[in-house]
């Protein structure tokens, strides 16, 4: 039984410098979006890796796409290129500038690998374990009391003097 439904994300870019820092902002968008803001840095990393991957060693081109998706407690973001070259980790030691980057994403992610796509390319993949929905965005506000104000509650920012409270709504469905 799937008590959520998939949620999922695409982009497709040219993996050049100036692009890889606006997927890194639209992942992490997307991912607040979702209520999961405790995986952003680590996405981030990830997908800013992967991204560089594609920039550096992608032939013919350095076109790519990338996929974002939350299923269940599983977040999978993957990078599909057009060159069938699988990447390999390193051994690199740490003063190295370069060729880490596989080792960072094995280091952050619960899990990550490659998956070829024959002569079209390959798609470069890592997993990490999301937070329940419960422990992700919690629905109810958290109030703290002290000696001088024992369980006050604060005022909604919403609040109009003389109007009844209305939560506003995003014509954007989730």
């Amino acid at each position: 039984m799937i008590s959520q439904p998939s949620r999922q994300c695409t982009v497709e870019l040219q993996a050049l410098p100036s692009r890889i820092g606006q997927v890194r902002r639209i992942v992490s968008a997307q991912l607040r979006y979702w209520h999961l803001d405790p995986l952003i840095d680590e996405a981030a990393l990830g997908v800013t890796e992967l991204l560089t991957n594609v920039h550096r060693h992608a032939e013919p081109d350095k076109m790519c796409t990338v996929e974002i998706e939350l299923l269940l407690d599983r977040l999978t973001i993957s990078v599909h290129d057009h060159d069938p070259t699988l990447p390999a980790l390193r051994d690199s030691n740490s003063l190295a500038t370069n060729g880490r980057g596989l080792a960072l994403i094995a280091a952050v992610s619960e899990s990550w690998g490659v998956r070829p796509l024959g002569e079209t390319g390959k798609a470069v993949w890592f997993t990490l374990a999301a937070p329940s929905p419960a422990t992700a965005l919690s629905p109810y506000p958290v109030y703290r009391s002290t000696p001088r104000t024992p369980f006050r509650e604060p005022r909604p920012q919403h609040a109009v003097r003389g109007r009844a409270n209305t939560a506003a709504r995003s014509p954007v469905a989730g």
